[in-house]
């Protein structure tokens, strides 16, 4: 009590040093618990998607991408290979937040969690910087695997960084989302299975939608990851199948609605407190 009543008289330049203190030390360790559930589980988050990305490239790329021939101006395999490596960072992004938040809801330690004196805005953005650690990582690998099969050039650094980190925080927000309203583990493979894994295949990843013929070019552009996967194309390639900058706006728009409605759902309790 005494503790409390010393706390509730601090004046506000003292509160405040404090309250920045805690947030930090709670955010550091939000993301570094992320970090180290990915290192520690690695035969599940890293090994994976390297062995995918590698076949993807012996069987499109080396065996049947030669029968096809060049596409875009470049080669088949240097064609596909930005939508592979932004595929793995999608899914990736997604598949750590998703799990991790549901397995803390499954667990019961997210109450834990809930009742720190962290906000809600905080916690959302630990699960999703993990989210982005682990899609970055896999990315990275699979941008490895990608040198082995073929030389890679790249036009702009910039907007390569850009559409990769917008992408995983895109994917990241909306498993968050996924795992709040979750009730079983059945429910958090439901959206990566039939929505995310579709779209992906769809999102222009391993042909350009040029090919396609009118109304499915039309279908095509409702797809969001169409317009990551050729921003992130752009960017190594010079080379996009819609404007690049309603790529971005769209990418940016979808972060900034997800966002606000993790922190909302988060502060409301929905799916955490019932």
């Amino acid at each position: 009590m005494d503790k409390a009543v010393e706390s509730s008289s601090l004046s506000p330049s003292v509160k405040e040093p404090m309250l920045l203190k805690t947030n930090i030390v709670g955010f550091n360790t939000i993301v570094i618990r992320e970090f180290n559930r990915i290192i520690r589980i690695w035969g599940q988050t890293i090994v994976p998607p390297a062995i995918t990305a590698t076949l993807y490239f012996v069987i499109f790329g080396s065996l049947i991408g030669g029968r096809i021939g060049d596409m875009g101006g470049y080669s088949y395999i240097q064609y596909i290979a930005p939508g592979l490596i932004m595929m793995s960072v999608i899914t990736n992004s997604y598949g750590n937040v998703v799990s991790s938040f549901f397995g803390a809801k499954f667990g019961k330690h997210i109450e834990e969690l809930l009742v720190s004196p962290l906000p809600s805005w905080l916690i959302v953005g630990g699960y999703v910087m993990g989210g982005i650690t682990r899609g970055i990582i896999v990315g990275g690998v699979v941008t490895a695997i990608t040198l082995i099969f073929t030389h890679m050039k790249i036009h702009s650094i910039g907007v390569v960084i850009s559409a990769v980190l917008l992408s995983s925080i895109v994917f990241a927000l909306a498993g968050m989302i996924n795992a709040v309203f979750a009730k079983n583990f059945d429910q958090i493979s439901f959206i990566p299975t039939f929505v995310l894994t579709p779209l992906t295949y769809l999102g222009g990843v391993f042909y350009t939608i040029k090919l396609l013929p009118d109304w499915a070019q039309g279908i095509s552009h409702a797809n969001p990851i169409l317009y990551m996967v050729n921003a992130f194309r752009f960017g190594f390639l010079g080379v996009s199948d819609v404007n690049v900058g309603l790529a971005y706006t769209i990418m940016i728009g979808a972060a900034v609605v997800l966002y606000v409605s993790c922190v909302w759902l988060l502060h409301r309790g929905v799916g955490t407190r019932e």
